[in-house]
């Protein structure tokens, strides 16, 4: 079943002029995607398009949720609301569905948090969490909702490289369990090649797809790990990658 169809997809903006050019791309149900490209190239402009925060302007576009929430969305910064606690910050896409009572909004969001290793930081304020934990924080409240498609826009990119990759693996092991379909946005060869069960490459704008490719490495979260990341068939997954980015 396809979640996310595009057909003839094109979007521009009045400054930069051609940003998407005649995009066509499905992709299935419980699928983890990784869209890599240049920056600039219209990946963070596609996922929002996804999100259905920008309209494109011609072409057809079809997204299969299963509720109102059954998309998520994680930005490239946390965007936490500093007033708020962590548990608080956590709990806002709950209470803005305005459906679920108070208590049972608090229980949501603390699973959500303890599912990212933050159960012991629920009362604090952003202000006292590192930037690792703030965005923890962020895919907390995207998970919070039990999405069908979690939609990632760079995530990772300004945090150290220890917890980069720590996160990426507590993301695979939640994408695992929840069987969700997940699409990433990245630049990074590496990080494409360590997530994605297929990866998307497109060109730089007006963005059209280069290659569209599935990974050679085992799908089962469990087996990317530390260990994978030294491993002789990752490096190979990473050089062909690298050659279709060319």
């Amino acid at each position: 079943m396809h979640v996310v169809d595009l057909e003839g997809v094109n979007k521009s903006f009045s400054k930069t002029g051609p940003v998407l050019e005649n995009l066509d791309l499905s992709i299935l149900k419980g699928q983890f995607v990784c869209f890599l490209g240049p920056s600039g190239c219209g990946k963070s402009t596609l996922l929002r398009l996804i999100a259905g925060l920008e309209d494109s302007d011609s072409g057809r576009l079809t997204v299969q949720a299963e509720s109102t929430q059954g998309v998520s969305f994680v930005f490239q910064e946390p965007h936490l609301l500093p007033w708020r606690t962590t548990v608080e910050n956590v709990m806002l896409p709950l209470e803005l569905g305005g459906q679920i009572p108070k208590a049972e909004r608090a229980e949501k969001a603390t699973d959500a948090l303890e599912s990212v290793g933050l159960g012991e930081a629920l009362q604090k304020r952003p202000h006292e969490l590192s930037g690792g934990m703030k965005m923890r924080v962020s895919l907390a409240r995207a998970l919070v909702t039990n999405p069908d498609i979690l939609l990632l826009d760079e995530p990772f990119a300004a945090l150290d490289e220890v917890t980069r990759f720590q996160l990426q693996e507590d993301l695979l092991k939640y994408w695992d369990k929840e069987k969700m379909t997940v699409v990433f946005v990245t630049h990074s060869i590496s990080e494409a090649a360590f997530l994605a069960q297929r990866q998307v490459v497109f060109s730089k704008r007006p963005s059209r797809i280069i290659a569209d490719r599935a990974s050679r490495l085992p799908n089962a979260a469990q087996s990317r790990n530390a260990e994978l990341r030294l491993s002789t068939e990752f490096l190979s997954e990473v050089r062909e990658l690298s050659g279709v980015c060319r």
